[in-house]
């Protein structure tokens, strides 16, 4: 399912304007990856696809539906959500927690515990974590979890906040791997908001960079960003000066190896 954001604003009561005239269009299967800093209007935007925020002005449309016109809660479930730091429910099991929106939906539970299991190993967990709850899992373990519950019902749209903030660098690079293969795997329409640009640059097909109030800086692919920064604030946003952006490549005993800007190691070209 393809997501189109055509001129869309929100202002709140107090006169805050958190997104200006924001329009772009997400293609279906691919991964859009929304960065900026915190006030960039961001999550505002993603939550804007499942209803959780509604826009003031514009639309938000999924394969050409205007998603004003559709029920709220059929909505919600059709979509994977995977909150900052999983949002699971401390109070049940992980495969309870897994099976939450499939049984909501109509699926028998015994089908939906047999679904739950196969979806946490697909994630990386061993299935019998499942009857552990939450809070006796590691950080990372409850991201994978939540991943597995946001894919629970077989949504096309999965909206991903911030989805591996709250990890150390290790866990997250190790999430963000297992994100790249379920996608290869499942080929959802993704929205993902994240801070950080080499996440952004990472997991997204299309990157959008925002300024404060929802402005686009730049949109393009990872390559195109980085080959061309529109302006001095995607510049310095991406840290096009940094070292390690700025690559070249060195023969040691006859093999092209690749090193940044400071002459560490990045690669060896095959």
């Amino acid at each position: 399912m393809g997501i189109e954001f055509s001129g869309v604003s929100k202002t709140y009561p107090d006169g805050t304007e958190a997104v200006a005239e924001f329009s772009c269009s997400v293609p279906s299967h691919r991964t859009l990856a929304l960065v900026g800093t915190s006030g960039s209007g961001k999550t505002t935007l993603m939550r804007m696809v499942n209803r959780m925020i509604d826009p003031t002005t514009g639309t938000v449309l999924i394969d050409g539906s205007d998603v004003r016109d559709l029920d709220k809660v059929a909505l919600r479930r059709s979509i994977g959500y995977v909150p900052q730091a999983g949002g699971l429910l401390p109070h049940r099991k992980v495969i309870d927690n897994v099976t939450t929106v499939p049984v909501l939906c109509g699926t028998p539970k015994a089908q939906a515990r047999a679904d739950a299991l196969e979806l946490l190993a697909k994630v990386g967990l061993d299935p019998s974590l499942a009857k552990r709850y939450p809070g006796q899992l590691s950080g990372g373990q409850q991201q994978r979890v939540a991943v597995a519950r946001a894919l629970a019902a077989d949504p096309n749209i999965l909206l991903m906040d911030e989805p591996f903030g709250a990890v150390d660098p290790i866990v997250r690079r190790d999430l963000q791997d297992q994100l790249l293969a379920l996608q290869s795997e499942l080929g959802k329409t993704i929205v993902l908001v994240t801070h950080d640009i080499d996440e952004a640059f990472r997991l997204g097909d299309q990157v959008i960079i925002l300024r404060t109030g929802g402005i686009i800086a730049q949109s393009g692919s990872p390559q195109e960003i980085v080959a061309a920064p529109a302006n001095d604030f995607v510049r310095d946003f991406i840290g096009a000066d940094r070292a390690e952006r700025t690559l070249r490549t060195v023969d040691l005993d006859g093999r092209q190896v690749v090193v940044d800007g400071d002459d560490r190691p990045v690669g060896v070209l095959s």
